[in-house]
This record gives C-alpha cells, sequence and structure tokens, in this order.
C-alpha cells in the first residue's frame, strides 16, 4: 500500500485505510468518490469507493454514524441530488468523518460489524449517480476546435473570432445521459453527401467519441444572479468523465444554423463516481495563458485546471472473440483546456439563468498537440483521410458496431495519492 498525507483541507494528517487498497488502486483513502449502487435488485444506495469495495453510506447513517453532521435523509435517499444541495460546508464535513470512519486507526467503529458497512464492487451494479436536470456541453480545447477547424475551414483561420473570447457551449439533452456499461443504439438521421442533391435517411455512418470531463453543480442560484468565477467552488461539487456521442455525418447536415441537435442527442456516456474538488486538490494547476485577456467576468485569481491523465480504449468485436485486450488509442490530459470550469460556470449563469444540484456541464473534447493526445475519431483519423490501424490488422475511420469504447482518467504523481474516475464503458449495437 502507499500512504500519503489526505488531501482534504480540514485534515492533512498522513492516514491508512483499515479496508485494503492496492497499490495501484484508482480508490484509496485519498479520493472517496461518491456513486449510486445497488445489489440483487434491491432500490439504488449512496455509497464511497475505497479500494475494490463500496462502503455503504445509508448503513453506516442508519448505525449514527453521520449525525451531527449531515441528515440520514441525505444519505438514505436514491440520487446524490440531495447531497449536491446541501453545499460545501457539509460536502467538506461529510469528507472528514468518511475519512476518520476508514481510518486504520479509527476508533468510531468500535462495536459495530465493519462487515456490513462493505459491499464488493464487482457484487454491485452501479446507476446514474445523480438526477441530471440540465445538462450543457462545452467547445473549451483550443487543441480540439482548432482541429476541427482545419478539417472543415482548411483556407481560413481554424478558430472561429469569438472563441478566444468566450467559453462556447450548446444546451444538450439530459433525458438520454446513461451510466457507463449503458449500450449505445446507432442513431437514425439525415445525411447528405456532398455529391448528392438531397439527403438521405439511415443509421449514422460516422459514430464518434468525445473524450470530455464533466463537472455536477450543487446549490444553485437564483434566476436573474449570475454565480461570479470567485464564488464557482462553493457550486461545483466533483466530476466524472464524459463520453459524448456524436454521429459527425447527422450533425454536419444539421447544425447549421442552430448548432448541434439529433447527432448528439441520441447518448452521452458517465463514469458512476464523482470525484470531489477536494479529492482533487493536490492536482490543482494554472491553465494555458489566454489571449487576449479574458473579460473581467472571465477573469480567474486562482489556479483551476486540474492535472488528470485520460486514456480512449477500443476494443472491437473481433478482438473480444479472439480475447485480445482493448487497445489504448488515444492519451490526453484535461490540463489543456484553455477554459476552465470556473470561467465556463460563470459564462453560463452571467444572464441569469438558474442552475439546480445535479446539472452537468462537460468539457467538451479535450485533445492534447500531437495525433496520440486527439479525443475524438474525427481528429484521430482525419476525418477518415488517415485510418487508425490496430494490431490486430483492423482498421477504422469511425465507429463500427459491436466497438466498445472505455475513457479512463486518473491524477498521478510522485509524492501524490493516485486519484482515479475509473472508467465510463458503451458498446455500439446496430440502429433500430
Amino acid at each position: 500500500m502507499r500512504i500519503y498525507a489526505i488531501s482534504n483541507f480540514s485534515n492533512t494528517a498522513r492516514a491508512e485505510s483499515w479496508v485494503a487498497v492496492a497499490a495501484d488502486s484508482d480508490f484509496p483513502i485519498e479520493n472517496l468518490p461518491y456513486g449510486v449502487f445497488s445489489k440483487n435488485g434491491a432500490p439504488g444506495r449512496i455509497g464511497v469507493a475505497i479500494g475494490d469495495a463500496i462502503f455503504d453510506a445509508p448503513a453506516a447513517a442508519e448505525a449514527g454514524l453521520f449525525d451531527g453532521v449531515v441528515s440520514r435523509a441525505v444519505l438514505e435517499s436514491h440520487s446524490l441530488n440531495l447531497l449536491l444541495g446541501a453545499g460545501r460546508e457539509v460536502w467538506s464535513a461529510l469528507r472528514t468523518r468518511l475519512i476518520e470512519l476508514l481510518r486504520a486507526d479509527t476508533q468510531r467503529l468500535d462495536g459495530i460489524d465493519r462487515d456490513r458497512l462493505l459491499v464488493r464492487q464487482s457484487e454491485a451494479r452501479m446507476a446514474m449517480p445523480f438526477h441530471v436536470g440540465d445538462y450543457v456541453d462545452f467547445y473549451s480545447s483550443m487543441e480540439h476546435a482548432t482541429n476541427l477547424g482545419k478539417i472543415f475551414r482548411p483556407d481560413s483561420d481554424p478558430l472561429l473570432p469569438n472563441w478566444r473570447w468566450i467559453p462556447i457551449g450548446y444546451h444538450g439533452r439530459s433525458s438520454t445521459i446513461v451510466v457507463s456499461g449503458t449500450p449505445v443504439t446507432r442513431p437514425n438521421g439525415q445525411r447528405k453527401a456532398p455529391a448528392e442533391n438531397a439527403p438521405s435517411f439511415g443509421p449514422s455512418k460516422s459514430l464518434d467519441i468525445e473524450l470530455e470531463v464533466g463537472f455536477v453543480t450543487g446549490p444553485g442560484n437564483r434566476m436573474g444572479a449570475g454565480i461570479p468565477v470567485g464564488a464557482a467552488r462553493d457550486h461545483i461539487f466533483g466530476l466524472v468523465l464524459v463520453n459524448d456521442w456524436s454521429a459527425r455525418d447527422i450533425q454536419a447536415w444539421e447544425y447549421q444554423p442552430l448548432g448541434p441537435f439529433l447527432g448528439k442527442s441520441f447518448a452521452t456516456s458517465i463514469s458512476p463516481w464523482v470525484v470531489t474538488l477536494d479529492a482533487l486538490e493536490p492536482y490543482r494547476i494554472a491553465g494555458p495563458a489566454q489571449d487576449p485577456p479574458p473579460l473581467p467576468y472571465l477573469q480567474c485569481g486562482e489556479a483551476w485546471n486540474y492535472d488528470i491523465a485520460l486514456e480512449v480504449e477500443l476494443q472491437t468485436a473481433r478482438m473480444r472473440e479472439e480475447g485480445s485486450p482493448a487497445e489504448i488509442v488515444s492519451r490526453s490530459s484535461f490540463r489543456y483546456m484553455y477554459w476552465n470550469m470556473a470561467q465556463q460556470l460563470a459564462h453560463a449563469t452571467v444572464n441569469g439563468t438558474a442552475i439546480r444540484p445535479g446539472d452537468l456541464y462537460a468539457s467538451g473534447t479535450i485533445s492534447g498537440p500531437d495525433p496520440g493526445s486527439y479525443g475524438s475519431f474525427i481528429e484521430m483519423t482525419w476525418r477518415g483521410a488517415r485510418p487508425l490501424r490496430l494490431k490486430n490488422g483492423e482498421t477504422r475511420s469511425f465507429l463500427e458496431d459491436g466497438d466498445a469504447v472505455t475513457l479512463r482518467g486518473y491524477c498521478d504523481a510522485a509524492g501524490k495519492p493516485r486519484i482515479g474516475f475509473g472508467g465510463v464503458t458503451g458498446t455500439i449495437v446496430p440502429a433500430q
């Protein structure tokens, strides 16, 4: 086991958990992400990941272990929304108590059957961790925006004039946000090839992924009053991995003049564990220099990027039949983001729109500076002109039926705890 200083604003002592945690686990005691799990078909329960186990929050609450910290009703809910709405003071106090309960030297569990508080992750089924009321997807990676500009507008400036001034985004479809493991049905829609006079209808032939990280909001603001950059930390609970599946051919025909619609709304997958900002604190870093300087309402007085390593894995149906493992086709990092979360939230609310606990804001595709760090197949294959060649000889321009894509994210550095997200997986099934 590795032992590090706990990244918690109110607790900086070194600690080891009484729960066995492998050295390479995404979920050491310094992480403690929240999710919702079920077992044997029972209703969902709030849990906290620790090693290969889940700490059963309602069971602990029933034993009185969170009395004076948070209402039992909050932890006995079937989603995280009540906890999200409880605010930063409760979030911090709950994290402190969880650390105390899970430390190897804890005395708070004296006389309590610890086995009743744990469930094996392998025996649990993960559910959507929170109810998503509203969903916004941004377009905040300069590398990604530049790549798409070069692909679609090769003879002009890749970045549109407004891109360096505002965090571009669109309002997505919350009803089709699903948890990792949910199959993704290939969407139908209108497509139009350049040589065709009229569009055709049928399954997308250019199905793609988008490697993203999303943040979930906590307490909201009243309508008419925005959330300034300096207050963002009180409204952002934590992060999840996001795969915003995209039908590029449907999108290309429909997006002008109002933007993404059916090419985006058919499915968005998220990871089941929500990693808190407190857990990610050791990996908070300054973002890229912004030129020109943002307008005053978007200026940050502190670092708001996070050094999260990201990976895209692809396993084709043939690879599964052959018993071959998934192949990593891209490695990127959240540190590249040009517009950060605080700026995104400030911009999203500056017009007075109201947010609510459980709203999801995704980063947009995250790409790095070289082809091995691109976060979508349209970039990796340059819109199909440079197909990926896999180790077994297969090639991919876009996704085929039976392809399974897994996104992974983690922070890891010498002298710091490994803070991971697990993964988010989706498998493409044929169109209806």
